[in-house]
């Protein structure tokens, strides 16, 4: 490791009413087929050897000065709103904690690495394609500014899956993610539930010494009350960046919702052709909860589970008002979106959402390509010959882009912008459709041939360094 690493051991202070320490299962192989080595600079492991990152992350031995066996952590949670005591890490856990270099603790954990306690009747393991999704989805999502996990390592594990829902048997895989804090609103849920007010607020102590500590008040009810706010403007945050990015995490159960408001743990995600608030990513879904335009109302439906779990450290009137901090801030944090995905300068309020407003009715209206139209009309009117010459241009010309034009109209390209970029120069924008992902998991499958899949993720840099996020 390089004198950048720095380890932790901070989650394991909360003590054993939190987690279970587990062992990770052997598998019969380790192949690398992905690290992210600009994720593994920011916290000190890029120098490791391709034999030492199998033996960390296939293996699991420890790191240096980390914990010196993985913790299952302990929650429960709502399941399409059902709500699920049985819950927990049943196929993952957390593996170690560190320092990246913001100075922020970071948590790397896994999906796959076998049987916990909370694994039921499920066998622990991941898909090798569930892992290929899962680097797809992260990296484009950062691509796009939205606060997400990274996919921090993916190995080929050589087992034989058996699953319903894809071919069987079918090919495993163990992942490590690096996320910004695993404690979740399920986390809470559980000691609620267990009716421990004690371990509710050592929690809540822990949460806010640990990630935010510029909320910390002395009186507990005034923290309780000031975490929650807190809570919700990150929800809120990351929600909106959903949105402005046209995806749909498909699984807004509460335990899948963490308190730092980063967005974690993809399964049947995907991402929106064009503008349609109906549209669906899990099959399961069969009712639309989870659809595109309803995860707004999921989020702060799941907020305000968290704030019943804090009734016991806080009286209701306060908790509700501290909720209320939830809708306005998701319409703020919304526009901002938007703005920085068109890569121009935010002017006021009134100019800021009425661009918003006309760019939202001409997606609806229209039905437009969603990621191509951004890609047009990224850096406002100084991109108009761009937006000419572009498979969507006919939409451009029709009366409905009119306002959009309109009100671009006097919006200037983002500070530090470069529409020089190569990436700006193709005609079509990089995208993620499921259409995409099915051809890009094709080549392995049939082949072992992973060069698509390399090639979109070398096509998601191009557009991540275009767009101005490094």
């Amino acid at each position: 490791v390089s004198p950048h690493y720095r380890a932790s051991t901070s989650h394991a202070a909360l003590g054993p009413e939190f987690y279970d320490v587990v062992a990770a299962a052997e598998f019969p192989d380790h192949i690398l087929r992905y690290r992210n080595q600009r994720a593994a600079k920011t916290v000190g492991l890029d120098m490791l050897s391709d034999e030492e990152w199998i033996a960390h992350f296939g293996r699991f031995q420890p790191l240096a000065e980390n914990f010196k066996e993985p913790l299952a952590l302990r929650y429960h949670g709502h399941q399409f709103r059902t709500y699920n005591p049985e819950l927990g890490d049943g196929r993952g856990f957390l593996f170690a904690q560190l320092y990246d270099d913001r100075g922020r603790l970071l948590d790397l954990a896994t999906k796959g690495s076998g049987k916990t306690p909370w694994s039921r009747t499920a066998d622990g393991r991941l898909t090798l394609k569930g892992g290929v999704r899962e680097v797809l989805a992260t990296a484009m999502l950062e691509a796009l500014g939205v606060d997400t996990s990274k996919t921090f390592s993916l190995i080929e594990t050589g087992e034989a899956l058996v699953r319903g829902d894809e071919p069987s048997p079918t090919r495993s895989s163990v992942m490590v993610r690096l996320s910004h804090s695993h404690i979740r609103i399920g986390s809470f849920q559980r000691q609620a539930f267990l009716r421990s007010t004690e371990n509710i607020q050592k929690l809540l102590d822990y949460t806010i010494g640990t990630y935010m500590p510029q909320v910390w008040r002395d009186d507990i009810a005034a923290r309780a009350v000031a975490f929650l706010e807190e809570v919700c403007r990150r929800v809120a945050r990351v929600g909106a960046q959903w949105m402005a990015a046209g995806f749909v995490h498909g699984v807004l159960n509460t335990d899948n919702i963490n308190v730092t408001g980063e967005s974690f743990d993809y399964g049947p995600w995907r991402f929106l052709p064009m503008l349609e608030p109906g549209f669906t990513a899990a099959y399961f879904d069969e009712t639309g909860l989870y659809a595109y335009g309803r995860q707004p109302d999921a989020l702060f439906w799941n907020v305000t589970r968290l704030a019943e779990c804090l009734l016991g450290l806080a009286d209701q009137p306060s908790l509700e008002k501290a909720l209320g901090v939830f809708e306005p801030a998701i319409r703020k944090e919304f526009t901002d979106a938007m703005l920085r995905r068109l890569g121009v300068q935010p002017r006021d309020a009134v100019s800021d959402n009425e661009l918003v407003r006309a760019l939202w009715i001409f997606l609806s209206e229209t039905k437009a390509p969603f990621e191509q139209t951004f890609f047009d009309w990224f850096g406002g009117l100084k991109s108009a010959e761009r937006a000419a010459n572009s498979p969507s241009k006919d939409h451009y010309v029709n009366t409905a882009f009119a306002a959009v034009r309109d009100a671009l109209k006097d919006f200037v390209p983002r500070e530090g912008v470069d529409l020089s970029h190569p990436y700006f120069s193709k005609p079509v924008a990089c995208s993620m459709l499921i259409e995409e992902v099915e051809a890009i998991w094709k080549p392995i499958a049939d082949n072992d041939d992973w060069s698509v899949f390399h090639a979109k993720l070398q096509a998601i840099d191009e557009m991540r360094e275009a767009y101005g996020l490094g």
